[in-house]
């Protein structure tokens, strides 16, 4: 079975996803209102993997939260806390679920989170994942036993447009891609000069053929939040978009207005095939902004 994201990218429309943290507490109300705010503006929805190394409500038992509001999960997966064991384990139990997305990512190192003093597994890496994720959708687990009923998940993974060494990016995501990615969720896009180099690099070495790159897009809060964000290492925030957040009148609103501007902005850029929208803490704002970009209403399928 097909979900909604896969559709909306192979039939060759522009996608729309967000995301949605899960709790730190066992309550799934929060999850079903903004699964079912998200479900009918964007295609498929997040739900992050401890984000940040911090314990939260399972990716797993928030997505069958948002399937039960008519959404399509996308299940983030860290192999931070998990051995190749668990992984397996938990693709195959995602699958049974009715998920049919699924997001590799290595994650944050325990000594970011709430629980520094807890040991990191790094049993594989994000590439390692997709690679035995992929061979899983192919029927036959990492050791090379067959599976039966294989889970046939759609793979992606991140990429970081702004890391150094700059001019490596593509190459690396270009390994991402022959290890199973299908769709990539960038980091979020504020220097949109240095993203179409980017983008150029991945047009220039046939990666953005092999592979969906969706851009990852954050409506500032206010200028304080660009200005934190301008120091945290793999970020690039422009200095003009910072004196303008601090000269608006409403930051929240000017925020907004430069997500809706970005993702105008990112959609005339060859390669780019959708943008994922990340108002962290701020869902409410998600629907808004697809109207305003022109991608509401979503395409529709039988």
């Amino acid at each position: 079975m097909t979900g909604r994201l896969q559709k909306v990218l192979e039939a060759g429309e522009f996608a729309v996803t967000a995301e949605i943290g899960p709790p730190k507490g066992a309550d799934p109300a929060g999850i079903r209102r903004h699964a079912a705010l998200l479900a009918p503006c964007t295609d498929a929805q997040n739900l992050t993997d401890n984000q940040t190394a911090v314990v939260r409500l399972s990716s797993l038992a928030a997505a069958v939260h948002v399937l039960g509001e008519g959404g399509d999960p996308v299940v983030q997966m860290t192999t931070r806390d998990r051995n190749r064991i668990a992984l397996q384990s938990d693709i195959l139990g995602a699958a049974s679920l009715g998920v049919r997305n699924l997001l590799c990512l290595t994650g944050d190192h325990p000594v970011f989170g709430n629980h520094p003093g807890s040991k990191g597994v790094f049993d594989l890496d994000s590439i390692q994942l997709l690679d035995v994720a992929r061979g899983m959708n192919e029927g036959r687990f990492q050791n090379g036993e067959e599976i039966k009923s294989p889970p046939g998940l759609f793979l992606g993974t991140t990429e970081n447009p702004y890391a150094e060494p700059f001019g490596y990016r593509a190459l690396r995501l270009r390994k991402k891609v022959a290890a199973g990615a299908r769709f990539v969720q960038t980091q979020v896009v504020y220097d949109l000069d240095t993203f179409r180099r980017f983008m150029a690099q991945t047009v220039e070495t046939g990666v953005a053929e092999r592979v969906h790159i969706l851009v990852g897009v954050t409506p500032p809060r206010s200028a304080r939040a660009l200005k934190f964000m301008a120091n945290i290492p793999g970020f690039s925030v422009p200095a003009e978009l910072i004196r303008r957040m601090e000269g608006a009148a409403d930051q929240k609103r000017e925020g907004v207005k430069i997500a809706t501007e970005i993702i105008r902005e990112v959609r005339t850029i060859p390669g780019v095939r959708g943008v994922h929208i990340m108002a962290i803490m701020a869902e409410d704002l998600v629907p808004g902004i697809v109207e305003e970009a022109g991608l509401y209403p979503r395409p529709r399928f039988e």
